[in-house]
């Protein structure tokens, strides 16, 4: 796992862009902690309430939890109850950005649909983390069954990573940084949807354009762009400019998929990585 700095965007000590924005977050498991963190970083002063029975990421992830949270204040409120439902809306009075991941027949019945938010905090935008888009916004689903429904699982292996889920915090960053931005300009908040199915389809684009199908341009045609077993591991190759495949070939003395293959395999990884540095190849090697 990349380090926790690695997370968040990098700026000077100095700019914080956000800087006075408040933002409150009701979103629990990844795609909302992850853009408030993206936010927090950029100056954000961002409050999560949680459930009484608290995060279910922090039970089933608690690194990933505290990577997520790191300067973020957090709150247990009931939102059942009145004394909770009081407390949330004297936040949300003072806030200009509120995160949801709830469905929204549960946004409703908590009194936080979007006409009663418009109605009662006209100064707050709202974005609302949703599995599906406009009319189907009522399905369930998880980062799996999205990955899966845009093509992106063909075998019965699990992802190696949350794609949808990561990809929709991105989404949601770019989604509460138009909305802020709309607000300053119209004097209103603004009521904005970002949809996980719609995340997922949009890693899948390369994909679903043929780009990395199996024999094609990225999917096992260039022997220059491909994963190579190593003798202790594997290495990932991807020299496609032409002044990095000129590199690759003089150094696996040839440009063929065998002759590389052969040369990968020659070397373990940490020579594979050497031999990157020196000849300014787009390599990484791991022993496995």
């Amino acid at each position: 796992m990349p380090s926790a700095a690695r997370l968040y965007p990098r700026h000077s000590r100095n700019f914080k862009p956000l800087a006075g924005v408040r933002i409150t977050t009701l979103a629990v498991n990844l795609p909302g902690p992850a853009a408030a963190a993206r936010l927090h970083a950029l100056g954000a002063e961002v409050l999560k309430i949680e459930p009484p029975g608290g995060d279910p990421m922090a039970q089933m992830f608690p690194a990933l939890y505290r990577a997520m949270h790191k300067g973020i204040r957090v709150q247990t409120l009931d939102l059942k109850s009145a004394q909770g439902q009081a407390a949330l809306h004297t936040q949300l009075q003072r806030s200009d950005l509120l995160f949801t991941a709830f469905r929204p027949a549960a946004l409703k019945r908590l009194g936080l649909d979007k006409r009663s938010l418009a109605a009662r905090h006209a100064q707050l935008s709202v974005v609302c983390v949703v599995g599906y888009p406009g009319a189907q916004s009522h399905r369930p689903g998880h980062d799996l069954t999205f990955q899966a429904e845009a093509g992106l699982i063909d075998t019965a292996h699990l992802p190696s990573t949350l794609l949808a889920d990561m990809m929709g915090a991105m989404l949601l960053v770019e989604a509460a940084m138009g909305a802020l931005l709309q607000a300053r300009v119209q004097g209103k908040g603004v009521l904005l949807d970002v949809a996980l199915s719609d995340a997922a389809g949009f890693a899948a684009v390369p994909r679903a354009l043929g780009m990395t199908a199996p024999g094609s341009l990225l999917g096992g045609a260039l022997p220059e762009y491909g994963v190579y077993p190593c003798a202790d591991g594997l290495a990932a190759i991807a020299a496609l400019e032409p002044h990095f495949r000129q590199a690759l070939f003089h150094v696996a003395q040839g440009g063929s998929h065998r002759l590389v293959a052969r040369w990968c395999k020659a070397h373990s990884a940490a020579q594979l990585m050497a031999l990157a540095q020196q000849h300014d190849l787009p390599l990484w090697a791991w022993a496995t």
